[in-house]
């Protein structure tokens, strides 16, 4: 079929630009793209169900894939090269411009209809409107760039690794753990207290043609990101790879990005291939890897129309979302899993955050008609 096809030629061209390393990362994207279709695993929808309904089944089966990611990259990133295995995780600081990011994205994701990973399989799926919100998300992501000395002049705190500290990466495993199994707790708890009992998951189904169990998206996906770490040596990141072709595509038409500060040491990369990064190649690995599951499950059939209200906020939510992203430094995947996984309170604050902004995009969804008003009674209707 096309899409597989199409992927051959992409891990084939990373191959010849980066070596054998890129070629994997793309069909590890791909793997994450198959997975992401066949499971309908995305943050969004998980976040808006618990914000709305206290349906917390999609939330929960997100904390179980950070915990799962934490257990393998912690140690890996303190101990691999011990065998050979040199690999770093996403530590960064937490600052006033990395919570107002985490937060416009939060609310840009339920404009939008998709975080990072979200975006990329549902494009891939077939959804015209995601190529609108992909499109603004890239833009976004540059626009920030622009404007980088400015949010980068506002206080921040250090980058505090946890298991850089006496806890070690032991305690960093620890606490790690006992904080989403706390987090996992309430949400369940949640649940119950709304609905009397949990919501049963979807069965498993077919491999090929799915469509998965939510456990199943989860043990894939937590590959996905081992794979990374041990193939690129950093964990699984979406929006750097967003923001390089934004930057690409910028410097393609005349556009000065060489004197923007956010680029002075990477124009190495904007003049590079598209297939020269680990992180473009695994996004383009992700798209048609989704494809290539829409195609087999006989459900790739792009929308023609799109109604002046998906415009507008796919629009919206693109920008906000890749403006976003770059200030704090990466999306779900990248800020949140990524940044827990690796043992850092970043993570854990853009988790914050972010899902602060993702209540007032539900609010302002709720009040534009893109979701049917909650019931009087308090109970959110299904969505």
């Amino acid at each position: 079929m096309l899409a597989g096809a199409v992927l051959l030629l992409i891990a084939a061209l990373a191959w010849l630009s980066g070596g054998i390393r890129l070629g994997a990362a793309t069909l590890i994207g791909a793997m994450a793209g198959f997975s992401l279709y066949h499971a309908s695993f995305g943050f969004t929808s998980g976040w808006r169900n618990f914000i709305r309904d206290r349906r917390g089944a999609g939330l929960s089966h997100q904390l179980t894939l950070v915990g799962l990611t934490a257990i393998f990259a912690i140690p890996l990133i303190a101990y691999g090269e011990l065998i050979g295995i040199h690999a770093g995780g996403f530590v960064f600081p937490v600052g006033v411009a990395m919570l107002i990011g985490a937060f416009v994205f939060g609310l840009g994701m339920q404009l939008g209809g998709g975080c990072g990973s979200g975006t990329l399989f549902t494009v891939g799926g077939g959804s015209t409107r995601m190529l609108v919100t992909l499109a603004f998300f890239i833009l976004g992501g540059l626009l920030a760039t622009y404007h980088w000395d400015l949010w980068q002049a506002l206080p921040a705190l250090p980058a505090i690794g946890l298991a850089e500290t006496a806890l070690g990466p032991p305690g960093a495993i620890i606490v790690t753990l006992t904080g989403l199994a706390g987090l996992r707790f309430l949400v369940r708890s949640a649940e119950r207290a709304r609905h009397g009992r949990l919501a049963e998951d979807r069965p498993m189904a077919a491999f090929w043609r799915g469509p998965w169990s939510p456990s199943a998206g989860v043990l894939a996906l937590s590959l996905v990101g081992a794979l990374t770490l041990v193939t690129l040596g950093r964990p699984w990141g979406i929006t750097t790879g967003l923001t390089l072709w934004g930057a690409q595509i910028a410097h393609a038409i005349g556009v000065p990005v060489a004197d923007w500060s956010y680029w002075k040491h990477g124009m190495t990369a904007v003049e590079a291939s598209v297939f020269a990064s680990g992180a473009s190649v695994m996004n383009l690995g992700l798209i048609f890897g989704a494809m290539f599951a829409a195609t087999l499950a006989g459900r790739f059939a792009p929308e023609a129309g799109l109604s002046t209200r998906d415009v507008v906020t796919a629009t919206a939510g693109g920008l906000l979302m890749g403006y976003g992203a770059r200030l704090a430094f990466g999306c779900n995947i990248g800020a949140l899993l990524g940044g827990i996984a690796s043992g850092s309170l970043h993570g854990w604050a853009w988790f914050a955050s972010g899902f602060l902004g993702s209540i007032v995009g539900v609010r302002l969804r709720e009040l534009i008609g893109m979701d049917p008003p909650r019931l009087a009674s308090g109970h959110g209707a299904p969505v």
